[in-house]
């Protein structure tokens, strides 16, 4: 890494930096009971909430049985029932049919991305709603009188998400509108009169539009000067105004609605932070708000008419994630997460005011004392831009017992790493290795300057962000930074492998889940149905016919011989996004020169894993990889 001189605001953000390190370090050591992997995967994962017709119980997703399947677990409390018994392929998505005891959910194969939606009947029969080889469908939500399924296809052109209607009472489909163009649907009104579409033009502009189904006119009701997002969210019931998010004059996103009728836009929530979504109650009582609030959920609810707040029960485990209000309006099914608790069901009642816990997801063989909490933090990085980021801190270390320290990176490039449970991070944690989820430029949440702050730099600007975070930590005194471990997976997977070959002294060891080495075959073999997509990452990362000396200066696979340090490489055979020939080369050039890099590869996995074998399998091969190369028992 290149030297800089440190101007005044760095000097000053340092020292603000090792004032904050005291209070970081103070805490009593404890050495907690070691866990297996095997014991923190037998953790159950869960998502989604369908009410059934007579609100007695929820249907959602659970990795209970190994795979990602339905389960019912019912209202008044009691054991959940596994619904689906898929062995394969993960189910997500579990819905009622309005009405009905039948449910529809997606699914594809072997993680390949083309995802089908299927009906089970009650007799667990089940049926391919969307056949089609290399096709892949998208459920839109249902109509506002329960008599058809909205969804988008891409049958016709693999590029291009066609809508549909199909009707619940034979599954028979009609179509609502061709796209030639690459626009994505946002919201569709309660009388079909009206659909709400947005079309990327960079990662950090875009218009929106809104298209008479009567007429087949299409108006941009989003014009604007520079760079500005929008996104339609929902129509209101009576179908007079859309309601959508955009950062239109500001640096973060708010809640905005739309006359359809005049054009004519109203100011509905601003917050300090992004408002990232917002959606009504099927009767269109509740609105609901969700705030993403410095790498936190928070959730609002209010009386749509009014927008009178309506204040949620606290829960003592986490924070509320995600709501899903009844078709009577009358119970609320919460996700509520937190560090040291998965995501666990409850069912709250609005006219007693009570709520239930219905699951209880970790392992009962793990403690949760012996977890520990995310302390969010800022650092300041080559430039004095802050950079937020989660540090989660062994229970055992100390100033005479420091540990190695993982510098986890997100993918995106404009993901975020979040506060919550994660069963990866607590294991390595619980087996002493801090962890320090690094939000660098280009991370979305914290605005849409920083947000833009790498185009067009990546694996340079960003790359320095996740070197610099180590001078603040070795200010905590409990680190060891000569063992930093490199850390992510798809874009953080690629900065994992830019740091080894970049800056091929500051890591230790890195960890590389299917990371892209080659940004121009990756740019040129996105998956088709990213076309609405595919100029606005151009945009951003560059475009491969036009920026080939950079995009190859960028990418590892290029520099492979200037990396030092051992690797350890993870991939999904079918991974539609980051192709296995990426992993596949930058392995093999590794090992030519005699250097070290462990390989792993699922057969039946795509981008991410979601096995629970697979998972076992991959984590346990890290720590394995960790230890041997990066532990105090290891050798130099």
């Amino acid at each position: 890494m290149r030297r800089r001189s440190l101007t005044r605001p760095v000097r000053l953000a340092l020292l603000a930096a090792a004032l904050l390190a005291p209070a970081l370090s103070a805490q009593a050591p404890r050495h907690p009971r070691r866990y297996t992997i095997e014991q923190f995967m037998n953790t159950v994962a869960m998502s989604g909430a369908s009410f059934a017709p007579d609100e007695r119980s929820i249907i959602f997703s659970s990795n209970r049985s190994g795979v990602f399947n339905a389960w019912e677990v019912p209202v008044a409390g009691g054991e959940a029932r596994q619904v689906t018994t898929s062995t394969t392929d993960a189910i997500f998505g579990a819905d009622f049919v309005p009405g009905s005891r039948r449910i529809v959910y997606t699914s594809n194969h072997g993680g390949d991305e083309n995802d089908h939606i299927f009906l089970r009947e009650p007799d667990g029969a089940v049926r391919d709603l969307t056949p089609g080889d290399s096709s892949k469908a998208a459920p839109l939500g249902w109509s506002a009188d329960d008599r058809g399924l909205f969804y988008g296809w891409n049958g016709r052109d693999r590029r291009f998400f066609d809508v549909y209607e199909m009707s619940v009472a034979d599954w028979t489909s009609r179509l609502l509108f061709r796209d030639t163009i690459g626009l994505d649907v946002g919201a569709i009104s309660g009388d079909r009169r009206w659909m709400a579409f947005s079309k990327s033009i960079t990662t950090n502009n875009n218009e929106m539009y809104l298209r008479d189904t009567q007429t087949g006119e299409i108006r941009n009701i989003s014009p604007h000067q520079g760079n500005v997002t929008s996104t339609p969210m929902e129509f209101s019931r009576d179908g007079r105004w859309l309601y959508y998010v955009t950062d239109e004059g500001s640096e973060f996103a708010y809640l905005k609605r739309y006359e359809v009728a005049s054009g004519r836009t109203e100011d509905v929530e601003r917050a300090d932070w992004d408002v990232s979504y917002a959606y009504f109650s099927k009767r269109g009582t509740y609105l609901v708000v969700g705030i993403n609030n410095d790498a936190r959920t928070e959730i609002r609810v209010y009386e749509a008419a009014t927008h009178r707040r309506i204040a949620l029960p606290a829960m003592p485990a986490g924070e509320i994630r995600g709501v899903t209000i009844a078709p009577s309006e009358q119970l609320m099914a919460l996700y509520v997460n937190g560090d040291r608790s998965p995501s666990n069901l409850y069912v709250y009642d609005f006219r007693t005011r009570r709520t239930r816990q219905l699951t209880e997801s970790l392992n009962p063989d793990i403690a949760a004392a012996d977890l520990v909490e995310a302390q969010i933090i800022r650092y300041p990085s080559w430039d004095g831009l802050q950079i937020p980021s989660l540090l989660f801190r062994p229970l055992e270390a100390t100033a005479t017992t420091r540990v190695p320290v993982i510098l986890w990176i997100h993918g995106g490039p404009g993901g975020q790493t979040r506060t919550g449970y994660s069963a990866g991070i607590q294991f390595l944690v619980n087996h002493g290795y801090a962890v320090l989820g690094v939000n660098n430029r280009g991370s979305s949440g914290y605005g849409k300057t920083f947000y833009a702050a790498d185009d067009r730099r990546h694996g340079e600007a960003d790359l320095d962000d996740v070197v610099w975070s180590k001078r603040w930590l070795a200010g905590l005194g409990w680190v060891d930074t000569a063992r930093t471990v490199i850390m992510g997976g798809s874009y953080g997977g690629y900065l994992t492998l830019a740091g080894m070959t970049f800056r091929p002294t500051e890591f230790a060891a890195g960890v590389d889940l299917f990371g892209i080495s080659n940004w121009m075959r990756t740019l040129t073999s996105i998956p088709p149905w990213w076309e609405s997509f595919r100029q606005a990452l151009y945009a951003e990362m560059g475009d491969p016919a036009t920026d080939s000396v950079r995009l190859r200066r960028i990418s590892p696979l290029f520099h492979a011989d200037q990396i030092q340090r051992p690797i350890m490489v993870l991939q999904g055979a079918n991974d539609p996004r980051v192709l296995k020939v990426e992993s596949d080369e930058i392995v093999a050039a590794v090992r030519s020169r005699g250097g070290v890099a462990e390989y792993v590869v699922f057969d039946n996995e795509g981008h991410g894993f979601v096995q629970k074998e697979n998972n076992i399998r991959a984590w346990r091969s890290i720590l394995e990889f960790l230890d041997r190369y990066v532990s105090a028992r290891a050798v130099p």
